[in-house]
């Protein structure tokens, strides 16, 4: 049965940082990309980071482009997602979610989510 596992979400205050994590059980980690969602009340899910199975691919959304960074332990079947600098307009429930390989944005070709976590930031 696959499973992710979102943790490390929390309150903090504006400038901050906090550091997620996505634990994946049944599959392998060397054949999936993870990205990672998020979605404020009252808008949409989009796209905030993704990498590739290997880790060699990553891409990012530009409202957190050099303040977030993502990375994966496949050893440890968790992906990582590092955020710094963080702003009131990053409060959200953040997700991560898998899909074959390679990352795309499409939110539809993501076949398994987690279950979330909230990230609040204070102004």
């Amino acid at each position: 049965q696959v499973q992710l596992v979102e943790s490390g979400g929390g309150l903090v205050q504006a400038g901050g940082s906090l550091r997620l994590s996505c634990a994946a059980s049944g599959s392998n980690a060397d054949y999936y990309a993870i990205g990672w969602f998020r979605q404020a009340p009252g808008k949409d899910r989009e796209g905030v980071s993704c990498i590739s199975n290997r880790g060699i691919s990553t891409n990012y959304a530009d409202s957190v482009k050099g303040r977030f960074t993502i990375s994966r332990d496949n050893a440890k079947n968790t992906v990582y997602l590092q955020m710094n600098s963080l702003k009131p307009e990053d409060t959200a429930v953040y997700y991560c979610a898998r899909r074959s390989y390679v990352c795309s944005g499409y939110l539809g070709s993501y076949g398994y989510w987690g279950q979330g976590t909230q990230v609040t930031v204070s102004s």
